[in-house]
Formats: C-alpha cells, sequence, structure tokens
C-alpha cells in the first residue's frame, strides 16, 4: 500500500462522529424537504410509525406513563390580585382601612411601597361557594365556579421575582436571566410534536379594556440556547396571523415551492461545510412556513365552528379577544400543537383593582369555561393540562387607596385536566392574604409538575450550557406536587 492511499484509509477512519451526524441529518433534512413537496413519499413510512423522526423529543421513550399530551397555559399578564378572584380573606375585610401589622412585613421584599404606610385593604367583591366541596371564590367569576370540580385551586403560590419582566422570565423559564429556553421549548424540545404542518409551541396574546397593556417581549417564548425550531411562533388573533406567511401576488404554490427547495438546497451545501445546527433548524423553518401557509388560515377560520361553539366561548370570530383566543387554543390542540400559550394583559392594578377586576372577570371568566367545558365534551380534557397564572399577586395593603402592589409571597395560580385533581384547594396563604403558610409552591415545583403529567422526569431534561446541566426546573431540588395528581 502507498502512501497517498495509507494516508487516504486514515483520514476516512478518523471521520469525526459531529461530521458524521452532521451529514446524516442532510439525509434527513432532503428526506423531510422531499416529503413535503411530494407528501406520498413518506406515507408508507406513516403507517409504521406514530411520529417522523422530525418530530420526534429527545424523550424517548418518556420517563412515565404520560397522563397529558399538551399544555394550554393561560397567562394573566400583570399579576392578578388573589385576594379578588379565588382567595378570600375576611380577616382582611374586617382589618380594612387599618395599619398593615409590622410582623407581616418587617424585613420582606415590597415593590413600590417600599418605605410608605402600610394599610390593610379589604377584598372588594363579595365571595361565593361553588362546587361540591362549597369552594369559595368571588362571586364574578360564575362561569369558572360553574366548571370549580373540575379545577385544582392552588393558593400558596410564590416567586422570586417581583417586577414584571424578570417575574415573567421566572415562571416562563425557571430563571430571571434572559436567554434561558422557554417551558414552551423545553416541552417540544422534550417530547417533539403530534403537528405535522403547525409549529410545536405557539403562543396568542390580547388586550384588555383598562389599558395597562405592558409590552410581552417575544424573548418570553424564545428557545434560548436550545435550537431556534423549538420556540414559539406567534399567532396574530386579528389581522394577518403571521406576518409576510402569504404567497406573494402573481406567484403560484408551486412556484413559491420551487423557491424553498432552491433555498432549502442552498443552506443544505452550506451546511455540508460549516456543519452549524442553527442551519439544520433554518431548513427546516423554510418547510414550516411553507406547510403554514396552508394550515394557519383554515385554523384561524373560526367561522366554520358552529353557532352553539361561538355562544358557549362568547366570541365573534377574528375579534381579538381572549375568548378567540380560548378557541383557538382548542383548534390548535386538535391539529396536535404541544404546548399553546396565551397571554392576556391589563391585569396591573396599582389603582382601580375594583372595577379592573370587574373587567378581568367579564373578559375571562364565560372563555375559561368555556375552554374546559369544550375540551371536556369533545374527550380531550383528560389529557390536555391547562394551567392559568399571572407572574405573580397582589399586595394585602393598599397602593394609592384603591389599587395593590407588586406581590410575590403568596398568590393563586389554578389548574385542570391532564392528571389533575378537580374540586381540589391545596395549600394557603395567611390570614391577610401576605405570605403562603401552608404547602408553599414554588416556580420550579410547578414546572416539574407540569413535566411529570407529560411523563418527564424533570431531572433527566436537561442541557449543557456553560458548563452545567440546565434544566427548566432549575437545580434547588424541586419536586412535582404529587398531592394534586389525579
Amino acid at each position: 500500500m502507498n502512501l497517498s492511499s495509507e494516508l487516504r484509509q486514515l483520514a476516512a477512519q478518523r471521520q469525526t462522529r459531529r461530521v458524521f451526524l452532521g451529514r446524516a441529518s442532510q439525509g434527513v433534512g432532503a428526506l423531510a424537504l422531499a416529503s413535503l413537496l411530494q407528501p406520498n413519499l413518506l406515507n408508507a413510512a406513516a403507517k409504521k410509525s406514530t411520529a417522523r423522526p422530525s418530530l420526534a423529543g429527545v424523550i424517548n421513550p418518556l420517563h412515565f406513563a404520560p397522563k397529558a399530551r399538551r399544555v394550554i397555559w393561560l397567562s394573566m399578564a400583570g399579576g392578578p390580585s388573589h385576594l379578588e378572584t379565588f382567595d378570600y380573606k375576611p380577616k382582611l375585610a374586617e382589618m380594612d382601612g387599618k395599619p398593615m401589622p409590622e410582623s407581616f412585613t418587617r424585613g420582606k421584599q415590597i415593590a413600590q411601597l417600599q418605605g410608605k404606610e402600610l394599610k390593610c385593604f379589604g377584598p372588594q367583591h363579595p365571595f361565593k361557594k361553588f362546587g361540591r366541596n362549597g369552594t369559595e371564590i368571588c362571586e364574578l367569576f360564575p362561569h369558572l365556579g360553574s366548571v370549580i370540580d373540575e379545577m385544582c385551586i392552588i393558593r400558596s403560590m410564590t416567586t422570586e421575582a417581583i417586577n414584571h419582566d424578570p417575574a415573567h422570565m421566572f415562571m416562563n423559564t425557571g430563571s430571571q436571566i434572559a436567554g434561558r429556553p422557554s417551558m414552551g421549548a423545553w416541552t417540544v424540545y422534550g417530547l417533539g410534536t403530534d403537528a405535522t404542518d403547525l409549529p410545536g409551541f405557539v403562543v396568542l396574546t390580547s388586550l384588555g379594556k383598562g389599558g395597562q397593556n405592558q409590552p410581552i417581549a417575544a424573548r418570553q417564548w424564545s428557545a434560548g440556547f436550545l435550537p431556534s425550531r423549538f420556540q414559539g411562533v406567534q399567532l396574530r388573533g386579528k389581522g394577518d396571523p403571521v406576518l409576510y406567511l402569504g404567497t406573494p401576488p402573481g406567484v403560484t404554490r408551486d412556484q413559491q415551492g420551487d423557491v424553498v427547495k432552491a433555498v432549502n438546497a442552498l443552506n443544505a451545501k452550506h451546511d455540508r461545510l460549516v456543519d452549524d445546527p442553527e442551519i439544520s433548524a433554518r431548513i427546516a423553518q423554510y418547510e414550516m412556513a411553507f406547510q403554514m401557509q396552508m394550515s394557519v388560515p383554515e385554523l384561524m377560520d373560526t367561522a366554520k365552528e358552529s353557532a352553539g361553539v361561538l355562544d358557549l366561548y362568547g366570541c365573534k370570530p377574528g375579534d381579538g379577544s381572549f375568548a378567540s383566543n380560548c378557541l383557538l387554543a382548542r383548534r390548535l390542540a386538535e391539529r396536535g400543537v404541544r404546548f399553546i400559550q396565551l397571554y392576556h394583559k391589563d391585569w396591573d392594578h396599582h389603582g382601580g383593582v375594583k372595577e379592573g377586576i370587574a373587567f378581568k372577570a367579564e373578559e375571562i371568566d364565560r372563555a375559561c369555561m368555556a375552554l374546559i367545558t369544550d375540551l371536556k365534551q369533545r374527550g380531550m380534557l383528560d389529557d390536555t393540562l391547562i394551567v392559568w397564572a399571572g407572574e405573580f399577586g397582589r399586595t394585602p395593603m393598599s397602593q394609592g387607596g384603591s389599587g395593590r402592589d407588586h406581590h410575590n409571597a403568596g398568590f393563586t395560580v389554578w389548574l385542570a385536566g391532564g392528571g389533575i385533581k378537580g374540586g381540589l384547594v391545596y395549600g394557603a396563604t395567611d390570614e391577610l392574604g401576605y405570605a403562603a403558610v401552608e404547602n408553599k409552591i414554588d416556580v420550579h415545583a410547578l414546572h416539574a409538575t407540569m413535566l411529570k403529567l407529560l411523563g418527564v422526569d424533570h431531572n433527566r431534561l436537561s442541557v449543557k450550557f456553560q458548563g452545567l446541566d440546565v434544566r427548566l426546573s432549575g437545580v434547588e431540588g424541586a419536586q412535582p406536587i404529587r398531592e394534586i395528581m389525579a
């Protein structure tokens, strides 16, 4: 054997695992693109497998038998007051206008009330008992009261952050530091998605009537250091659902397909040279955008829903309301989307909390009930986990005489469906609603519970980043809330 042939053989033997996997991925990417342009190509393979490899997650098989297949996370942006919604405090009502006992607040983190005179501020609306267990919630929420036996109310939620943006970051990513993957991105990364023509993680936003509409940054649904194809895709409930998605005037779908094929061929050629995972993600996103040109208009056309369904939600097609977004969430769930997040703004009641909560109840009460009822009627509630949560709660002390400040020591969230015990109240705050004192729960435990219900051990869903094994549930030893699981 001459020297040149020996060198060629040595070079062939020294192909790195990285290069091999990179080149192998091009075959998968090309096959996915071919199946996009020729849908019949993979029909036989589809019959043999429940999910195409390109749609599968890294957790395979699952760590546990899953009780939920998907998550609908209802984010109430601004910080809902637990004291006017789901946590009745008669003692606080008795002390209305009196000084807040210093024993509750001494040395504690307070947002804008630091150094101010602190006075108790009683609940601004009456509460009423609902359901078989007589669960007390604000009487402004009678529709939710009618399905209270499907819900688990956690009254002992806590968080580390006390200002909006870091609190949203913490609730979404388990960290106040920007740049970490969101819970939706983690979920799709771990589990993949059942949707073939829609993203695995979809975000919808809606505005409230009160005008306190703080911006919600797209980093809240970012993929962070995970491949960008796992980030949330925002759909707009009113107008064009996705900007620039439509085919340009004068261009046929076949011509558009040719463009996608040519661009992806160039990307694949470049990827063979540099072996960059983000180029593979770019190829996948081009393919997804091409598919969404057909799937999104059909998804958003809620006018085809029956009059009974539209009346149940109390919405009009295309009105961009929270109610319409709840209906879209059900439609997304039907189409296999793994994680659906709805943001509803205007819960930041530093003033006028009495009027503000009345507005909010009108906007969400019927819609949340309708989502639970609709999913149950379709046999989907059992495997759909619904979570309702703000980024924090509000103080039992008044701000400006009619409002409440940010508060992180105790507030309320609720869950339904997807393996959750219905009709349960878990945890409690003290008699004034200041701090969680019974079964205290933090955000990491809530994330661990969500993953457990999806069949994932939160300790085993991690990615090496900057020398650390980073997890959605943090490294502080969080445990799922087993008492609330059916």
